[in-house]
């Protein structure tokens, strides 16, 4: 177990606000359902990550591969599940599968070759040092949901009505899912979102939610839908969201970045 100088007044802070955040999920999730939180703890120290680890939290988000990467590493005894939702470079790709059990920005096939070349390695690297394999990369597909229809036209993301918050067309979807499907070492595991900044996210949900029902059409497996943040996570969930990633809500105000 790591050690913590965290003081008593962040432990209760955090605590009253997963407990919040806890609540708002139990209120809007259908019934039966039990969605995976996600915490997001970009620019926050491994203090917090343990804090919320006591607090009963599994799962971990990062944005950037540095910062998670030493946040896993001090934290490792911890035990917990850590989730890459950020944009991801294919150099990055051979330190990512170091610590992530799941990449959620998946929106390219030249990724997809490069997190299964990096998984490769990695399981080579292992068995040199007498390591356990690693499990299969959960990788989400990044999806960009801006409404063509509010646009120019479909023809390409900057026909798109507002900024990309990043993601393949829905159009480019069912090859990069055979992409990912076929790669060794990757197991598709569903699709991932922001909701547009310019739109009801409840509309932006219903199309993500459609686009996952047609994917699992081929691959029954890939069901999980990430989706939903601080500021929406009841419209996800109405949505079918099965993973939510939740950042502010829970540890407050970022702090300032040095």
């Amino acid at each position: 177990m790591t050690s913590t100088n965290a003081s008593p007044d962040r432990a209760a802070d955090l605590a009253r606000r997963l407990e919040r955040v806890r609540t708002r999920i139990s209120a809007a999730a259908p019934f039966g359902a039990a969605p995976t939180l996600i915490v997001v703890t970009k620019y926050f120290p491994a203090s917090d990550v343990e804090l919320l680890a006591g607090l009963g939290v599994t799962d971990v988000g990062e944005n950037k591969d540095q910062e998670a990467a030493a946040k896993a590493e001090e934290t490792a005894s911890l035990g917990l599940s850590w989730h890459f939702i950020g944009q991801l470079q294919s150099n990055k790709a051979k330190s990512v599968v170091r610590y992530a059990d799941a990449v959620h920005s998946v929106d390219r096939p030249s990724l997809v070759s490069a997190l299964a070349k990096a998984m490769a390695r990695e399981q080579q690297r292992r068995a040199a040092a007498g390591l356990e394999p690693r499990k299969d990369l959960e990788c989400f597909l990044q999806v960009d949901l801006r409404d063509p229809s509010a646009g120019h036209g479909a023809g390409s993301a900057a026909d798109h009505a507002g900024p990309s918050r990043g993601g393949v067309l829905p159009a480019e979807l069912p090859a990069l899912a055979d992409a990912a499907a076929a790669a060794p070492g990757l197991r598709l595991a569903g699709l991932m979102a922001v909701a547009p900044l310019d739109e009801d996210p409840r509309d932006a949900f219903g199309r993500l939610q459609d686009l996952s029902l047609q994917l699992r059409e081929k691959y029954p497996e890939a069901d999980s839908v990430s989706a939903g943040m601080s500021g929406d996570l009841e419209a996800a969930l109405a949505s079918g969201a099965t993973h939510l990633r939740i950042g502010s809500d829970i540890l407050g105000p970022r702090p300032p970045v040095r």
